[in-house]
């Protein structure tokens, strides 16, 4: 087709000899990890609606208007933290189905877990406060990405029961106890460390922790027990 008397033009794709995109400086990764540390601190602690640009970006020593620079919005910004949170949550399920010895990877799976807790409680409670709320911006995400490794874990479990190293329980549930009580030491810290008389939970109190909760696994995955009802 022509227009004014030239032929319209398609645009080129990129070539061989394109410039790649550039890869972002290391001072500006690390202006990101200090706005996302602020952010992952004030969504924990005032949740997605009453954590704001302006107080974060002050907390990470910026303007607000600096701040969009990085992050085009608040919901980009709660969306970059989840995802943060996520892939280190996913990175130790994806580990428990490589384990050999079931019990063995349960034991490393807690650990991970209270671990995690441990060293970034902010980080569990942001994503709790979004599941409490019913997921209204990351529900999609849970979905797509949880969903496909959780049934992964699952057929895990299934197979150490056909071979009669484990008892057939209902693995789905098993695996939301174990996020359930291990994510509890972040959610929770506060009230255990009121109630063991002591400012804040020790590594000796998240050990404590791991032992007892692998204790309850192993024995209620001992082999030999009756199936029970759904599993």
């Amino acid at each position: 087709m022509r227009h004014n008397g030239a032929m319209a033009k398609t645009p080129t794709p990129p070539g061989p000899d394109t410039p790649p995109a550039k890869a972002p400086t290391a001072s500006r990764l690390r202006k990101e990890a200090a706005i996302l540390q602020e952010a992952e601190n004030q969504f924990a602690q005032f949740g997605f609606e009453g954590a704001s640009l302006e107080n974060i970006g002050a907390a990470a020593g910026i303007s607000r208007h600096n701040l969009l620079y990085y992050f085009a919005s608040k919901e980009a910004l709660y969306r970059r933290v989840l995802d943060d949170v996520l892939d280190q949550w996913l990175a130790g399920m994806d580990e428990l189905s490589h384990g050999d010895d079931p019990m063995l990877a349960l034991r490393a799976y807690v650990g991970l877990k209270l671990r995690f807790s441990r060293e970034r409680p902010n980080g569990v409670k942001v994503f709790t406060k979004e599941v409490i709320a019913g997921a209204p911006r990351y529900g999609e995400a849970i979905t797509a990405r949880v969903g496909p490794l959780l049934r992964k874990e699952v057929r895990t479990f299934e197979r150490w029961a056909r071979e009669g190293r484990i008892a057939r329980v209902n693995f789905t549930h098993l695996m939301f106890i174990i996020w359930t009580v291990t994510q509890a030491y972040a959610e929770q810290q506060a009230q255990f460390a009121l109630l063991l008389g002591k400012p804040a939970l020790t590594a000796r109190d998240f050990d404590n922790a791991e032992e007892l909760i692998v204790r309850l696994v192993a024995s209620g995955l001992a082999p030999g027990q009756p199936v029970p009802p759904g599993a």
